[in-house]
């Protein structure tokens, strides 16, 4: 995929409500205009990288980008999973993303278990490719530099923020 890294930013909007209740790995969704702005090379699947939620500090990440077909969603969706806890929710705020590397296709799972599963091995092998210099420097790009309030007018792959 030559778009990665792929940085993009929005505001966190509410999504089916799963992450958190049915599988206990919050996630935090992009609105539609991030995910139809996404590069025609970035395929469904599973991403990892970098987020940062509006000006605060940087940690490691891993998106699914997709239609959930455990779940048959009919739109597509862009759904972090910050890998950090958060006092509480972030809804409306900004999230700034790095996606950098690719760890597989999204597929379906035959129980709500098998998916638990895949998600939390996604999660530790982010953590490991994450620890790899070449992506530790991402964690220090530009992008994360600018303060949140000061790209607010900008437009950011494709769309206003």
């Amino acid at each position: 995929m030559r778009s990665l890294p792929h940085f993009c930013r929005g505001q966190v909007i509410h999504g089916f409500g799963r992450g958190s209740k049915e599988l206990g790995i919050p996630t935090a969704n992009f609105a539609e205009s991030v995910v139809d702005n996404l590069p025609a090379d970035i395929s469904t699947g599973i991403y990892y990288g970098w987020a940062r939620v509006d000006n605060g500090d940087i940690h490691k990440m891993v998106m699914s980008i997709g239609w959930n077909p455990y779940y048959k969603n009919t739109k597509k969706s862009m759904e972090t999973h910050v890998i950090h806890t958060f006092k509480e929710d972030f809804y409306g705020q900004i999230l700034s993303v790095a996606m950098v590397g690719y760890i597989r296709p999204e597929r379906g799972f035959t129980s709500l278990d098998e998916l638990i599963a895949a998600i939390r091995s996604d999660i530790e092998e982010a953590k490991t490719k994450l620890d790899l210099p070449e992506h530790l420097k991402l964690k220090e790009d530009n992008f994360f530099k600018s303060s949140v309030s000061t790209t607010a007018n900008q437009i950011l792959n494709g769309h206003r923020l």
